[in-house]
């Protein structure tokens, strides 16, 4: 099994290799899919050892743990240097268990105004009706964190890097003012991966990835992944076990496959990502392109100092209207245009009509959403390729 905290082992072994048993059943090379609901017991006395801690299989019920999910679990856990993982069947389930097994009637939570529009409203409806109070913070203000916190206060909420604007929050500073309060701290870190940005080493308590993205990385299973303390981790999973949104074996089984090249793809959406900020930061019918790789983003300081790369997802505002917009992306070939991130193939949305559709104008832009906002999701396809038809889409649609 490869060591989590072996300085000799770098990530990019850790990704194919990491908690990864001396052999798998069967001699086999992949670990195998346990596909069950229950498991079996030889007799009353391995049950009964079961029970009391003293041996027998693993579990008792699919429900509580599988050999497939459990992999993935530690795996993702080694690379971000955490006690222990549970996985979800999806990100949001990760986010919304937590949030749910931190929190009771009487607590507070903040959280960022550019968090996950439905982990704000997890937050701001669901929550307020068992009596959870909540406080949203601007966009990246660290600043107001402080003021904003009470006794009553148990969790703080970001995402880093956050969506669409990619806001990367001081996470040491961040952590180390919760810390002096005695509060917890979550960020869902799906935008960064392991790769690029490891939030428990900057002083954070739990860490969500929604796998469907990056790591497993192919735009064909859901998935989510919780690391931290393994202690918090332990006090999530009781209610993981009774809310009952366990990942299914074979699709931890894709999200295995997936890490295998999850360093590889990084580095490659990482160069094109920041290839194509450069090539549309000046381009006459851009108004700005947000991208933490770039100067001109105001994270740009932040993301330098405590990420390796800056992602594969492009941000950036058209001189145009939400109808030239989608002209915009209806001349770019290459894109499909698909909600998601974090796979091999290239996506394209226009939030206003995508995410937010249901929005009017004014709405949209009171959530600092504009019409002519575009967010570009680099795949795996050439850098060359990607920015050309960029290019191409900017030149020929009609205004």
């Amino acid at each position: 099994m490869t060591k989590p905290k072996d300085p000799e082992v770098s990530i990019k072994t850790r990704v194919v290799r990491g908690a990864e048993p001396a052999r798998y059943a069967h001699h086999a090379l992949t670990p195998p899919i346990v596909q069950t609901a229950s498991y079996a017991f030889a007799d009353t006395a391995e049950l009964v050892a079961f029970f009391e801690g003293r041996g027998g299989p693993g579990q008792e019920y699919g429900r509580y743990g599988n050999p497939t999910a459990r992999l993935l679990e530690e795996r993702v856990a080694e690379l971000e240097g955490a006690g222990d993982g549970l996985a979800f069947a999806s990100g949001m389930a990760a986010l919304t268990t937590t949030i749910l097994a931190l929190t009771r009637s009487g607590s507070h939570v903040v959280l960022f105004a550019d968090c996950y529009r439905r982990t704000r409203h997890f937050v701001r409806d669901f929550l307020a009706r068992f009596g959870v109070d909540h406080t949203l913070l601007a966009p990246g203000d660290v600043d107001g964190l402080e003021a904003a916190l009470r006794p009553e206060t148990r969790l703080v909420i970001s995402e880093a890097p956050t969506n669409p604007f990619q806001i990367v929050l001081d996470l040491e500073r961040m952590s180390a003012i919760c810390r002096a309060q005695r509060v917890k701290t979550l960020v869902d870190s799906t935008f960064a991966t392991p790769i690029n940005l490891r939030p428990l080493e900057l002083g954070v308590d739990l860490v969500a990835h929604s796998a469907t993205k990056y790591l497993a990385g192919h735009h064909d299973v859901l998935g989510g992944v919780l690391v931290g303390n393994a202690g918090l981790v332990s006090l999530v999973r009781e209610l993981h076990h009774e809310m009952g949104a366990v990942l299914d074996p074979h699709a931890a089984f894709l999200c295995l496959r997936g890490l295998k090249t999850l360093a590889l793809r990084v580095e490659a959406q990482n160069r094109t990502g920041l290839a194509l900020a450069q090539a549309l930061e000046g381009h006459p019918r851009v108004r700005r392109v947000w991208y933490p790789g770039l100067a001109s983003h105001p994270s740009h300081a932040v993301a330098t100092r405590t990420m390796s790369g800056f992602g594969g997802v492009v941000s950036f505002e058209l001189e145009a209207s939400l109808e030239a917009t989608g002209r915009f992306i209806d001349a770019c070939r290459l894109p499909r245009i698909a909600p998601s991130l974090g796979g091999v193939d290239s996506l394209i949305e226009q939030p206003a009509r995508m995410s937010y559709f249901e929005l009017d104008a004014d709405q949209r832009q009171n959530l600092g959403v504009p019409d002519s906002l575009v967010r570009y999701a680099v795949g795996i396809e050439g850098e060359h390729d990607i920015i050309a038809d960029t290019l191409r889409g900017l030149d020929s649609f009609e205004g």
